[in-house]
């Protein structure tokens, strides 16, 4: 079984985002900031990884660079999951590490679109 962190500061979005995830049979973990996110990837690395850009503590592109030079850190494919929609962004995001993006609000198809496009389903 795969094993997918959503990492969000909000709860609401953890939830619903899990709800989605453990229906495509991929094991969840949370976290609700980058630092707490890193915690877990040190504890077990996931296979795939649905990050947030706007955290308190920690950003999604601060946790990002820090995951990509961790060992084992380059494994999990990464998926920003944002409301940040300019080409900057999404260029900051693919440039810092992210395997793929997706737009909030999103729905179940949408996000199991983006994963399989990184072969996490």
């Amino acid at each position: 079984m795969k094993s997918c962190l959503i990492v969000d500061d909000s709860r609401v979005i953890r939830k619903v985002s899990r709800h989605m995830v453990e229906t495509l049979g991929m094991a969840v973990d949370e976290a609700g900031n980058g630092v707490e996110a890193l915690e877990r990837c040190e504890q077990a690395m996931p296979d795939v990884i649905i990050l947030d850009w706007n955290m308190p503590v920690m950003s999604g592109i601060e946790f990002i660079q820090v995951l990509r030079q961790k060992p084992g850190g380059a494994h999990p494919k990464v998926v920003f999951c944002t409301t940040e929609n300019d080409v900057a962004h999404i260029r900051e995001a693919i440039e810092a590490g992210a395997d793929e993006y997706v737009m909030k609000p999103f729905d179940h198809d949408t996000l199991q679109a983006k994963l399989q496009l990184v072969g996490c389903v």
